[in-house]
């Protein structure tokens, strides 16, 4: 069984997301599921 990866996504200027990874895009977006419900947007840098 493969480890699930949380990923912190960017939705707007100020409006972050933080779930498991469910998928990339092709543009570099990635897709995070958060219980039911699945986000796309471009991941968080870290230090």
């Amino acid at each position: 069984m493969g480890i699930a990866m949380l990923r912190t996504i960017s939705l707007g200027s100020c409006i972050s997301v933080q779930g498991l990874v469910v998928g990339q895009q092709a543009d570099g977006r990635i897709i995070v599921r958060v219980d039911e419900k699945t986000f796309v947007g471009f991941p968080v840098s870290g230090r």
